[in-house]
């Protein structure tokens, strides 16, 4: 089961709108990194959420959030001061400036906003903006775990399992991830899958239940457990074999770009398992996980048996598929 840890730089969803001013209007930038408006999620992430900076930041008009959260986080308002933190941390029309972030996440971590204990927690890990603190960070990210979090609860989890790997910290990973994974987040959602098809914490070992997670965890477009999935139904796994759907799977996760999942979907078309057998698809499709890195022998052997033909149609193939 992987432990890795993740900085995830939540964006802010807030509950007022303003009118549109001259000033709105010049400062109404697109998200720099994903070209996309302002992103809208659960305000009450943020603590009490009342001022029209809020609003202003839900339409996208950035600086003026800026400006109108300014006062009220210098005055201690904790809300202010997250949003303050994730418009520098996210660079939401300002450049991106973690330093700025970072004091702005801690003074509302101190009031106990457990998004703002989530993302100083993890940058107290990471060491990179402020000094390594671990045991302040564990601190934080429990807190903000025990508060409901749920991406603080897969974090904490894997903290837990790193740091903790004998059995009460197995048990206490578990029941964080299970929560988080209720909630809907996908990577819990895998972990838990992970969880019960190897019996991990005391759990019992259930691969029905596995894969009923790692369906979940799929359906939220989580490559990982599409290729799981796919992988499962193909093979029977934790219930009937279904080929034609652990194709779909595979297909879907490669055509994402998960480099394993193409791999596995060149055998199935070399196979002709839950597709018609198509040797120049599956060439197609071992040619883009090949020039990702990835090198079969199987696979290496089944190349060097095509024709020329063959070969050339599965590179016009691959590059089109690009």
């Amino acid at each position: 089961m992987r432990t890795r840890l993740f900085l995830m730089l939540a964006a802010l969803s807030l509950c007022q709108s303003v009118p549109a001013s001259a000033q709105d209007r010049a400062d109404r930038v697109q998200t720099p990194d994903t070209g996309d408006a302002a992103p809208q999620v659960a305000p009450e992430r943020f603590g009490d959420v009342k001022d029209e900076a809020f609003g202003a930041f839900q339409r996208g008009y950035y600086l003026t959030a800026l400006e109108l959260a300014r006062p009220r986080a210098e005055a201690g308002d904790p809300a202010a001061q997250t949003l303050i933190a994730e418009i520098h941390a996210r660079g939401l029309g300002v450049p991106r400036d973690a330093d700025e972030a970072a004091k702005w996440y801690a003074k509302a971590a101190e009031q106990g906003v457990p998004e703002a204990q989530l993302q100083y927690g993890l940058m107290l890990l990471d060491g990179r903006f402020v000094e390594q603190d671990a045991d302040k960070a564990r601190t934080l990210l429990a807190a903000a775990a025990e508060s409901g979090h749920p991406l603080a609860q897969f974090n904490y989890a894997q903290l837990l399992m790193r740091e903790d790997a004998g059995p009460q910290g197995e048990e206490e990973a578990v029941e964080f991830y299970e929560e988080a994974a209720s909630a809907g987040l996908p990577d819990a959602q895998y972990a838990m899958a992970q969880i019960k098809a190897n019996g991990v914490g005391g759990v019992e070992q259930d691969q029905a239940e596995a894969r009923r997670w790692l369906e979940r965890a799929a359906k939220q477009n989580y490559d990982t457990a599409q290729l799981d999935l796919g992988t499962w139904l193909v093979d029977g796994r934790g219930g009937e074999a279904d080929p034609e759907e652990g194709f779909a799977w595979l297909k879907r996760a490669a055509e994402g770009g998960n480099v394993a999942a193409r791999n596995r979907l060149a055998k199935l078309y070399r196979a002709g398992v839950g597709v018609e057998a198509d040797p120049v698809e599956a060439a197609a499709w071992y040619i883009l996980a090949r020039r990702a890195g990835l090198v079969d022998r199987e696979m290496e052997s089944f190349m060097d048996g095509l024709t020329q033909d063959q070969t050339k149609e599965a590179l016009e193939r691959a590059s089109r598929m690009r």
